[in-house]
């Protein structure tokens, strides 16, 4: 946003001796204002002005934009329907010092070398203004009296409070600035994080002559009359009186009303859309070289629209701008964080120049395995899950080092052996330099991960977290790549509620998961909740009553003891009759679902569904490789988990060698079995909401597709 601040300066008059008593203010000239109106306003001659301004010849030479230095001799008339200016006091220089041209110097060197502006030489010395500096000029050199860091910020800015529901790009907005000018004028905010807190305050250029709150600015616009159009539904539709309408546009009378093709002259629609927040809007951000008609296709809005809700467009569009759109618009959009996200195609993205640095860190546990021993070693690996894990894991993140290598990126790799010992890890971070690492993958146990992010965050090296969805540390420079199970509930319970036909809804839950039993009792106010004796079983004859005869009932379950779903799910599956029909869920999906004491058939016939951050892989290309490499072995979960996790991390630093930023401009990637889409916690790093809805369905666990489903997590 332009700013346009009158300033009163003192003109030299004699060297040394004595400073006139005349006063300069410049002025920008606006739409629609000539020499004589301006002129008027300062109470000055047209012939004063055009002698003060060496550029302007004749009165066609006044043009929007251009700066007139206007000599005053009286005080500017201020008028009625104007808001007050901002002025700043009259800065007079304490004393002057002359200076003599010599060859090759510059305006711009004299001004950095007495702290000047080039504005405040040219006041000193006029001839400045209508000449080229030149060799052998004898110029005065005025020196002010130091500015006050905090009076000069109170002229130009104003403090700004983030109020709820508020965000970067909604505040950019409403000042018509872009987000990186945001930042530069509040370097505290960082560009790691999008966090702004309620209540924060933020340094903002102030809206010329008032805050922006009180600010109002007439604009008009053109209206071309259709057939049959009255005063009365014209004024109705702008907002104004029929007699407002006449005494802009006297022509309607002297024609004897309206007709068919006149043009008038009508106030613009005033924006009555709601308050500019991510309650009411989504936004984007204008990239470079997007024109109008390409932006109305992508965000699926007309161009008539997208104008009125964005008046800035009237004078044209730059990269940086943000723009706002209704909240309904976001169907069909990659939105997060109320910000419309452009969509990447990271593999068709990625910049062969960046040279990726990735350390792994897995507990292979080389210590405690004998290779010589085979016997031993895939005893060991079947019992011990932190071995099945590592191995599993890495051998995934090999095809995804060969994948990201086939697309011409060049990754240097370190891998270490934590042992799963804190002490280990302490040792490889005082021995190794991470200096110029991209990523570090792992470690899995919570001390050690804790160690590592402390450590890389003095460096701004992203940590990724194979395993863990939280830490009881904040590290703003980890992602936790396994969603928090609260995330994967929201996402469960959004789901159900959008196929929700009254049915009759039971909570079955341990005293372990009362955290759960208040959520979807928070989304299904009616449910009825099941007696559970000794915390392991049903009451089976007061459970039964409960079940409805002529609702679908659904039964939530949950519970990490596998009896308990051995039980419940067999109950179930015997009340589910022609008579009685029976669906399981549960929002707490873990290992107890999964235990060999639960019958897949039970599950089965209950089509019990289920959220979970992972899928089960097909036979895709990963599949392919990674039997092609491992001489026909099926990856396991853990594998898949390898190559996701890496092959994401690696693409996402292929585009640009910066997890941080490519995070926040990248929305949901997928892969084999597992997707990501991290978000930003100021408090706590960057966490994974991406997930799914499984069903049994056959005696096979399907996806339910969710393309059509918005939750808001």
């Amino acid at each position: 946003m332009k700013k346009i601040i009158i300033v009163f300066l003192a003109f030299f008059g004699m060297a040394f001796t004595q400073v006139s008593a005349q006063k300069f203010a410049t002025h920008t000239v606006k739409e629609g204002e000539t020499l004589q109106s301006i002129s008027r306003q300062y109470r000055v001659t047209p012939f004063t002005i055009i002698q003060s301004n060496k550029e302007i010849k004749t009165a066609e030479d006044i043009k929007p934009n251009t700066i007139l230095i206007i000599p005053l001799d009286g005080s500017v008339i201020k008028q009625e329907e104007k808001k007050e200016e901002v002025e700043e006091q009259e800065v007079q220089p304490i004393s002057f010092s002359r200076h003599r041209v010599r060859k090759k110097e510059t305006l711009y060197g004299l001004t950095e070398r007495y702290n000047i502006t080039e504005e405040q030489l040219k006041r000193y010395n006029r001839q400045l203004y209508s000449e080229p500096l030149k060799k052998g000029m004898v110029l005065q050199i005025p020196k002010f009296p130091e500015v006050d860091p905090n009076e000069e910020k109170e002229l130009d800015f104003e403090v700004y409070t983030v109020q709820p529901k508020e965000t970067r790009w909604s505040i950019a907005h409403k000042y018509g600035i872009s987000v990186d000018s945001l930042v530069v004028l509040n370097p505290e905010l960082g560009t790691n994080s999008d966090y702004l807190a309620i209540g924060q305050e933020l340094k903002l250029p102030r809206p010329k002559g008032d805050s922006l709150k009180d600010q109002e600015i007439d604009l008009y616009t053109s209206y071309t009359v259709p057939s049959k159009q009255t005063l009365y539904s014209l004024g109705k539709e702008y907002g104004i009186p029929s007699d407002s309408i006449l005494k802009l546009n006297p022509e309607v009378v002297q024609q004897g009303g309206l007709k068919e093709g006149m043009v008038l002259r009508l106030p613009k629609k005033k924006d009555t859309s709601g308050e500019v927040n991510t309650e009411n809007f989504i936004f984007y951000e204008v990239k470079p070289k997007q024109n109008i008609f390409r932006l109305t296709q992508n965000l699926n809005i007309s161009r008539e629209e997208l104008f009125s809700l964005n008046p800035a467009l009237e004078n044209g569009l730059k990269a940086g701008m943000v723009l706002k759109l209704p909240k309904d618009k976001s169907d069909g959009l990659e939105v997060k964080n109320a910000l419309i996200l452009d969509k990447v195609n990271l593999q068709d993205s990625v910049n062969i120049e960046n040279r990726l640095k990735v350390v792994f860190m897995l507990p292979f546990r080389l210590d405690r395995i004998n290779l010589n021993d085979r016997k031993k070693t895939e005893s060991q690996i079947k019992t011990r899950r932190d071995l099945a894990l590592s191995l599993g894991f890495y051998s995934g993140a090999m095809v995804a080092l060969d994948s990201v290598k086939q697309l011409g990126v060049s990754v240097d790799v370190k891998t270490f052996d934590t042992q799963l010992n804190q002490t280990k890890v302490k040792e490889i971070l005082f021995r190794e330099s991470l200096y110029g690492t991209s990523a570090i993958i792992g470690p899995i146990s919570a001390s050690a991960l804790d160690e590592v992010a402390v450590q890389a965050a003095s460096q701004n090296i992203p940590v990724i977290s194979p395993t863990a969805s939280k830490s009881s540390l904040g590290h703003n420079n980890v992602f936790y790549s396994v969603p928090k199970e609260d995330v994967l509930r929201t996402k469960m319970l959004a789901y159900l509620d959008k196929i929700y036909e009254d049915q009759n809804v039971i909570i079955v839950a341990d005293s372990l998961h009362n955290a759960a039993h208040d959520t979807i009792l928070s989304k299904f106010p009616a449910a009825q909740i099941a007696k559970v004796i000794d915390n392991k079983s049903l009451h089976l004859d007061e459970f039964l009553i409960q079940l409805s005869e002529t609702k679908e009932n659904w039964v939530f379950l949950e519970t990490n003891q596998a009896n308990m779903v051995s039980s419940v799910s067999s109950i179930l599956n015997s009340a589910n009759t022609e008579e009685i029909k029976v669906r399981m869920f549960t929002t707490s999906f873990n290992n107890a679902f999964e235990d060999d004491a639960v019958s897949k058939t039970h599950l089965s016939n209950l089509k019990f569904s289920y959220p979970s951050f992972y899928r089960e892989s097909k036979n895709d290309s990963f599949v392919r490789a990674y039997k092609s490499r491992f001489r026909g072995v099926k990856p396991d979960r853990y594998a898949t988990r390898g190559f996701d996790l890496t092959f994401d991390v690696l693409l996402k630093l292929a585009h640009k060698n910066n997890l941080f930023e490519t995070s926040r401009i990248v929305g949901v990637t997928e892969y084999s079995g597992n997707s990501f889409d991290y978000y930003k916690d100021w408090s706590s790093g960057y966490h994974n909401h991406a997930g799914y809805i499984m069903e049994y369905d056959s005696l096979q666990i399907k996806q339910v597709q969710l393309d059509d489903l918005k939750s808001d997590l």
